[in-house]
């Protein structure tokens, strides 16, 4: 393989096609790849701009490689991308658990099928987008994940996954920008028609946002109503289905209690969402498996760091140790609100990414 040669994820926006333009820049032999996910033709012409799974993204990937003059394709990706993603989601979400499709697609399609992908091409790197830094540690002979320079664009939340090898195979150009509007301005220079591309914030598969009806009509079981009960067992109301609600939701319960009421926890077994006010959201400890250590080989001992429940959330002050095979225990110096069983947990030790797991329960 071709040590010069790198894949970059292309979706259209303007993260990938700068990062593409940096590549470049550097000497790199750059070829661009939009990953075909989109499950349906109506999706696929949905001309929904801020989504990198609609026609309009390929189009304006496609216009960004013929500006930047390197090769562009797009690879069919929907098979991993619907059982590895799709099918994970709406199969979480029948577990009463709140999946983080994200990471998902990180973790098996972005830098696993398309390393594959550009390993055929000849190609050494793969390459996209995010905000997020990497360099080999000599001294721990191990490749290192940090935060991006700036900590408003930080996405090493969702590239805990990460595996040695993969980090090994990936560039992130756009690690040490100090902010978007910089990124903005290079392609506004480059005359990108998407240098003022807004940017998705929901579920890019989901066309219309509402992943409630999404999980309805792709899921292999059945959603049924139920009670709605406190947490001393009284009913409440009924509720919809437990793929509708999350831990720590309190609009769009479709009950009026008179006060407000947040949902504490599911109980799937007897189709019950558990209501309780906002004193009851907060917790201290979690049980986490499903584990990547990045920075260390595995944890051995408990571990002073600080740790992230999910994307938007703060860091916590917080102390991990080993439990059992493949899980950790997280207790926090303070409470953190709303854990919530499916979401990632992420481990910090200053910028450094430790590692992470999926969170496999609230213990108090």
């Amino acid at each position: 393989m071709d040590k010069k040669k790198v894949v970059i994820g292309m979706s259209g926006g303007v993260d990938s096609s700068v990062a593409a333009y940096l590549l470049k820049k550097q000497g790199y032999d750059v070829i661009g790849v939009t990953m075909k996910i989109w499950q349906k033709d109506s999706f696929e012409n949905s001309g929904n701009d801020s989504s990198c799974c609609s026609l309009s993204a390929v189009e304006d990937a496609r216009m960004v490689a013929n500006k930047l003059d390197i090769p562009y394709y797009v690879m069919n990706f929907k098979n991993v991308f619907k059982d590895k993603v799709i099918d994970y989601f709406v199969e979480e979400y029948g577990k009463g658990r709140t999946p983080n499709p994200c990471i998902a697609c990180n973790r098996y399609v972005k830098f696993e099928e398309l390393l594959k992908r550009a390993n055929e091409l000849g190609a050494y790197y793969v390459a996209t987008g995010h905000y997020g830094k990497i360099y080999y540690d000599e001294n721990k002979n191990r490749y290192v994940l940090t935060k991006a320079k700036t900590e408003g664009k930080d996405q090493s939340y969702v590239l805990y996954n990460l595996t040695q090898e993969q980090l090994k195979h990936t560039l992130m150009p756009l690690g040490d920008f100090d902010n978007k509007e910089k990124v903005r301005e290079i392609a506004r220079d480059l005359g990108m028609i998407v240098a003022d591309k807004k940017e998705s914030q929901e579920i890019c598969f989901i066309e219309d946002n509402d992943y409630g009806k999404f999980i309805r009509e792709n899921a292999n079981y059945k959603i049924n109503k139920g009670n709605f009960i406190d947490i001393n067992g009284n009913v409440l109301g009924k509720h919809n289905g437990i793929t509708n609600y999350t831990i720590g939701q309190r609009k769009g319960l479709g009950i009026a209690l008179g006060k407000p009421m947040y949902v504490v926890d599911i109980d799937v077994k007897n189709n019950i969402v558990i209501l309780g006010d906002g004193e009851k959201v907060f917790g201290t400890q979690l049980l986490a498996n499903d584990l990547n250590f990045i920075s260390i080989e595995k944890l051995e001992e408990p571990m002073r760091i600080k740790a992230k429940i999910r994307y938007a959330a703060k860091e916590e002050d917080a102390v991990i140790k080993p439990v059992e095979k493949d899980k950790v225990e997280v207790v926090f110096d303070k409470p953190v609100r709303a854990i919530t069983p499916g979401q990632a947990v992420v481990f910090y030790d200053g910028d450094i990414v430790l590692g992470g797991g999926t969170i496999l329960k609230k213990i108090k």
